[in-house]
């Protein structure tokens, strides 16, 4: 076989064919190599997945290396520059840039479900009021399986699409709703006559004005990093959705399990930890001193937004965000800790430890900083990803219910502990 591995297992000798498709091979066909009959055959040892692929995927597309992010095909610079949020969510859901018919059918579904049930209000206002917004918002999006008992028809085609449609308007509803809450401000209501994103705004910052009027060019930013955040392959929250709707629950309550694996500070949170870097650092005279105690591991002091599993090179995603933080700061005024992010990002590129160890900027890097001027307290960052993220959740629990190959989840495991042995009794017990 031209494409295949061959395989030889020098504790009995024998020789085995693995085919290689796509270059990978099924860890299955490794069950064939054993030491004995008795054996259970070759298993995979991937902690954290490093190298292992659990699906084909149709939808995003990644080379680290190269620094490439694709939404089927469409390169993630192209639709940060021409599209906007929505119409990015449905390329991402249905695989092709909509028509003007399309679109504007698109827009008006979404638009008819922002509203939210009034039960879901009083549960919302049930939570302490320092409870953390990310706490609320997935506990509230788990709650919304009870009031769309239909979402259980997941092999409903017609079914699934309302639920999407649900989801992906009522998401920012229960965000802004959430940020209301822990400012002590009561919640407002969407006005359907703005756009996806200038909803959200007037949602969250409305006061007493008879018609609330977003900045166009803080929608305009909300639209791009929504945009940026929309998929990012299989991720730790993506994985935790597929994961859970394997087991065929509604998409509701696997969604407020993806959205729990954003809310670590290992994912969602990360751009919080800049921002707590950038605090540390305290001056742009200081960041010298700081950018050595790193390489010098002095302290325990990590960089915080460079690097990423993934990307061995800049983040396509931040080179973005940067000059939509420009436009930010225009109407925001500057962030006081632009200067120190600018300045590590200066002192970083240039210095061969975090060169050749490829560290770049991230996503991250930068929309703590944006986020920031907006007004957001940082308890609202991983709130923030949760609303685009949303849409590459549903298309990829979508992708894995229609793929005949996946099963529900059940990663094997490398048993460490004792061999079978006898009760004893309480009193026998030393």
């Amino acid at each position: 076989m031209a494409d295949s591995l061959t395989v030889t297992d020098n504790r009995t000798g024998k020789t085995y064919e693995l085919p290689v498709q796509d270059g990978t091979i099924r860890a299955m066909d490794l069950r064939q190599i054993k030491a004995g009959p008795d054996d259970f055959g070759l298993m995979t040892y991937d902690p954290a997945f490093m190298n292992t692929a659990n699906c084909r995927s149709a939808i995003t597309y990644i080379d680290g290396d190269k620094g490439i992010l694709l939404y089927r095909g469409y390169p993630i610079e192209q639709l940060a520059e021409d599209s906007d949020y929505l119409e990015t969510a449905y390329l991402i859901l249905f695989g092709e840039l909509p028509t003007a018919q399309q679109q504007q059918s698109w827009i008006r579904e979404i638009t008819l479900h922002t509203m939210l049930h009034e039960n879901v209000k009083k549960l919302m206002e049930g939570f302490r009021y320092d409870a953390h917004p990310m706490g609320i918002f997935l506990s509230t999006v788990g709650a919304l399986s009870t009031f769309y008992p239909d979402a259980k028809h997941i092999f409903d085609k017609d079914s699934r699409l309302k639920q999407t449609h649900r989801l992906i308007a009522k998401v920012p509803s229960i965000a802004a709703y959430a940020y209301r809450h822990i400012v002590g401000r009561p919640y407002i209501y969407p006005d359907n006559d703005l756009s996806f994103t200038g909803n959200f705004l007037n949602m969250l910052f409305k006061m007493m004005e008879v018609k609330y009027q977003p900045n166009p060019v803080l929608a305009r930013a909300l639209d791009v990093l929504f945009i940026l955040h929309a998929d990012h392959e299989q991720n730790c929250s993506t994985s935790a959705m597929r994961n859970i709707g394997s087991s065929q629950v509604d998409p509701y309550s696997a969604l407020a399990g993806a959205a729990a694996a954003l809310y670590g500070p290992l994912h969602g949170g990360a751009n919080e930890a800049v921002l707590r870097m950038l605090n540390e650092i305290g001056s742009v005279a200081k960041v010298p001193e700081f950018i050595k105690k790193v390489k010098s591991g002095e302290g325990n002091h990590r960089l915080m937004g460079f690097g990423h599993r993934v990307y061995k090179s800049y983040d396509p995603r931040a080179k973005v965000i940067k000059k939509i933080a420009d436009l930010v700061f225009t109407v925001t005024s500057k962030n006081p800790l632009l200067e120190i992010a600018l300045e590590l990002e200066r002192i970083a590129l240039q210095d061969d430890y975090f060169i050749t160890r490829k560290l770049y900027p991230n996503v991250d890097f930068y929309s703590g900083l944006i986020y920031q001027a907006m007004g957001f307290p940082v308890e609202m960052f991983p709130v923030l990803f949760a609303i685009p993220r949303t849409v590459g959740w549903i298309a990829q629990w979508e992708e894995m219910l229609l793929d005949s190959e996946q099963k529900i989840a059940r990663p094997r495991q490398i048993y460490t502990g004792h061999s079978a042995r006898n009760y004893v009794p309480r009193e026998q017990r030393d």
